[in-house]
């Protein structure tokens, strides 16, 4: 394995980390699987394109606002929507997943679909440094870089946010012990929906930090909610360690996969690693849910 199979599969893992980490977030403090977080990450795309194109605004200026207004969007979900559901896993997979499927096809119904799920020719994010690292052992635009860096700095500042701010604190005490954080006084809804606001912004950061290597299209906001999901049912849901483990081990494993084989056995790599885990060990790699002991 050579050295830029190495990086290029740090890449693909950091990409895969920021996809996940948002659902993680989510899931592991109010488990709630927030099936709206790839359509999130689209509309982020489609916000920051139009502040750049349509109003003239600054790239950071438009990044920014973007993120804030997906955050808020994500705390509408909750407030208005999941609210009413929560407590009610399959009823809240259906609310979050029609959220999502309005957003996606509203904007496709819209004329923003495209003949191939794009939202029209001529939407794409520039890049945030457009330059290119050339060596005799690796040619890499700065873009990929910034995801390695990306990725590192939103696990170093959520592990600092978490252990040491008063209210990530609280919001480790709700993922840890619902019930004890209660008794403590912590308002179970606000804290819910405090993480459907930090994870929709990260799925936010996500999209503006991995759209400018593509198209801002329909499908990738399946494609996000997939692979998050699949990233967070091998390494088990709520596990942060499990996230991104699993995510650096699918992104090297894909960029060895499409260097054998092809990208088309991608997915089926994907999918193949979450029926193999689910069989041996269905709570995930470091999930902490109890494990079904006995079948009745």
């Amino acid at each position: 394995m050579d050295v830029e199979v190495i990086i290029y599969g740090l890449v693909n893992g950091m990409t895969f980390v920021l996809m996940a980490v948002g659902f993680s977030f989510v899931y592991g403090i109010s488990r709630l699987p927030n099936f709206a977080h790839g359509a999130l990450y689209v509309v982020t795309g489609f916000i920051t394109w139009s502040f750049i194109n349509k109003a003239g605004l600054p790239y950071w200026l438009s990044v920014s606002l973007s993120i804030l207004i997906v955050s808020l969007i994500g705390m509408a979900i909750y407030q208005f929507l999941l609210i009413r559901v929560r407590g009610m896993p399959i009823s809240e997979i259906i609310v979050s997943f029609a959220v999502a499927l309005g957003i996606l096809e509203g904007l496709r119904l819209q004329g923003f679909g495209g003949f191939k799920g794009f939202i029209g020719p001529g939407y794409v994010l520039p890049p945030m440094v457009d330059r290119v690292v050339v060596t005799d052992w690796l040619t890499i635009d700065w873009q990929r870089l910034l995801i390695i860096a990306a990725g590192l700095l939103i696990l170093g500042l959520m592990w600092l946010f978490t252990h040491y701010h008063k209210l990530g604190l609280a919001l480790r005490a709700m993922a840890q012990h619902e019930r004890a954080a209660l008794m403590l006084g912590i308002n179970s809804d606000r804290m819910a929906n405090v993480a459907l606001a930090i994870g929709s912004a990260l799925s936010g950061f996500a999209a503006v930090v991995i759209m400018p290597l593509g198209n801002i299209n329909c499908e990738s906001g399946y494609s996000v909610l997939t692979h998050a999901i699949a990233v967070c049912v091998i390494g088990g849901l709520g596990s942060w360690m499990g996230t991104v483990i699993a995510a650096l081990t699918l992104g090297m494993a894909t960029t060895v996969m499409s260097a054998l084989g092809g990208t088309m056995w991608n997915n089926v790599l994907v999918f193949g690693l979450i029926i193999l885990i689910l069989i041996a060990r269905p709570s995930g790699l470091f999930g902490q849910q109890k494990e079904l002991e006995e079948r009745v």
